[in-house]
């Protein structure tokens, strides 16, 4: 068996069971990892130098296809309603499947960290089918020093093999796609998937699994920090500006997607970026834009002209879910440390196709503690395959399929971490005004900057406040620079009866969701739910 690259060399492929092996590539870096690719057939180079590729039918994550592995370990603290289950056995031959998948082929093996924070980071190693799976994963994660590499002796490994096809009868899946998590074994497998997303992700569950047990609260959501050292913290879903808006010129990014949050401050899981690029461009977001076109960044399923390879971001044949991965240093503003004090402000963002939240508003920590548990935003014609219209979403803690363990010890451990650090709590709706999606418009981005300029600075909190009469939170009544009406939803639509309609439904879809976390929460965040305070017309 060849052997490349830089590793413990005691420590080897051997150890998880891959034997007859034609290579093991070790922590190659970006050029090596481009030629690899290239001559394997896997992507293509393109204009400004980004490497890109396509994942085939998967072109986005398969939540219904991950299993956590039910043993003496988990089976008190997985929450089972959100993950599929498999017996140890079953891991056991489908591990055994793997290995012999792998018997003959070349593989791409990263050792890095997971977390900036050393006494909460893991040590991931990740092997790889696909160089550019490797690049991927090396921009995502955090990279050792090769001082680090020396003794490297990985807490978990991740065995990514997207050719490799799972048999439901044989081992007790879905279908032949599988994300299967051994938290006792450590251990992630991933077969059938070429989207490299559930990679990062596998990650990301992992971290949520053992940090709570060490009072760490993981999160989904990007990070930046001030001039003056406060923290800001937005929680949001896909294509609800979680990575546009931490990306601030004016701010230090510290992260666009997850974090942790303990005793020492927060701190940034990745060592890089995943953005969304459809429809992106220079002049909406330059930061991400620069850092998109150039040598280094992963592409996934961006259509570019075959001729010339100019990307062409308003193409949407493939999937609406194009994505770029790169470096968080491709940033030029960027944390090179990941790491950062206590959070000042937390902003839950939230893109409401109904049009009938306001821009923004203030949360009580009780109110703050419900809307993080019910994580609500709305999807709209065309982010899924088949989906047409508008329809909503409570992903809880905005997050739900990576939460291997109950929300409530999420939600329970941030409204501690809010009221002993006094932080300032504020929801954001980024989707749509004056009417519902296909009505409205979507809530231009330049009056969101400078509503969370606002509230980031402190200066919001000094304008007049009135409470919204169907969702009980504080809308301030004035911003400078922000036209009045925005600020009272129901004064953009046309007919007030359609708007006093589509709120109360609304209203009706949190009260509903919030039934299975009732049994879990104090009698103030259940006070906290939405409640029409007007009469029907």
């Amino acid at each position: 068996m060849q052997e490349t690259g830089v590793r413990n060399s005691a420590f080897g492929a051997d150890k998880l069971g891959l034997t007859g092996l034609n290579a093991v590539h070790w922590n190659l870096h970006d050029t090596a990892l481009y030629e690899h690719a290239i001559l394997n057939g896997e992507a293509t180079i393109v204009e400004g130098g980004a490497l890109c590729a396509e994942t085939g039918i998967h072109t986005g994550r398969s939540p219904k296809d991950k299993f956590v592995v039910c043993d003496e370990t988990t089976e008190e603290t997985i929450w089972w309603e959100k993950n599929g289950k498999l017996s140890p056995e079953q891991f056991d031959v489908l591990l055994a499947d793997f290995i012999a998948h792998a018997k003959g082929k070349s593989l791409y093996a990263q050792d890095l960290f997971g977390g900036a924070d050393p006494t909460h980071r893991i040590k991931a190693r990740v092997f790889t089918e696909l160089a550019w799976h490797s690049l991927f994963i090396r921009s995502l994660l955090r990279r050792p020093e090769l001082s680090e590499l020396t003794n490297y002796t990985p807490d978990f490994t991740i065995l990514c093999l997207p050719t490799f096809k799972a048999d439901p009868k044989k081992h007790g899946v879905r279908s032949e796609t599988v994300i299967a998590l051994n938290l006792t074994k450590r251990m992630i497998l991933i077969g059938g998937s070429f989207y490299a997303g559930e990679m990062k992700k596998s990650v990301f569950t992992t971290l949520n699994y053992y940090l709570p047990a060490e009072s760490v609260m993981p999160m989904h959501c990007s990070a930046n920090v001030g001039k003056d050292g406060d923290v800001a913290l937005f929680f949001g879903l896909s294509g609800t500006g979680k990575t546009t808006l931490s990306a601030d010129p004016n701010r230090t990014l510290i992260g666009d997607d997850e974090h942790g949050w303990g005793p020492g401050g927060v701190f940034n899981f990745e060592g890089g970026c995943y953005a969304k690029t459809i429809k992106l461009s220079r002049e909406a977001e330059p930061e991400i834009y620069d850092a998109t076109l150039r040598f280094g960044t992963v592409l996934e399923n961006v259509v570019f002209d075959p001729v010339t390879r100019v990307c062409d971001f308003n193409d949407d044949s493939k999937t609406e879910n194009t994505r770029s991965a790169y470096p968080l240093d491709f940033i030029p503003n960027a944390s090179r440390t990941g790491r950062a004090g206590m959070p000042k402000n937390v902003v839950f963002l939230t893109a409401d196709a109904y049009g009938v939240m306001p821009p923004i508003a203030k949360l009580t920590p009780a109110q703050a503690m419900y809307h993080f548990l019910s994580g609500y935003t709305a999807k709209v014609a065309g982010t899924e395959k088949g989906l047409t219209g508008v329809e909503p979403e409570f992903s809880t803690c905005f997050g739900a399929p990576f939460l291997p363990r109950h929300p409530s010890v999420y939600g329970n451990l941030l409204r501690e971490l809010i009221g002993v650090h006094g932080v300032d709590c504020w929801l954001v709706n980024t989707g749509w005004t004056a009417g519902k999606y296909g009505v409205g418009r979507r809530m231009p981005i330049k009056v969101t900057r400078t509503l969370l300029t606002a509230a980031l600075d402190g200066s919001l909190k000094n304008a007049s406040f009135r409470t919204d009469p169907y969702f009980g939170f504080s809308v301030p009544t004035s911003v400078p620079g922000i036209e009045p009406h925005l600020l009272y939803p129901f004064k953009t639509w046309k007919d007030k009866s359609e708007f006093d309609q589509t709120a109360r439904q609304l209203v009706k879809m949190f009260n509903d969701n919030f039934v299975k976390f009732e049994s879990h929460v104090d009698a103030d965040v259940r006070a906290a739910a939405p409640e029409v305070q007007i009469a029907a017309e």
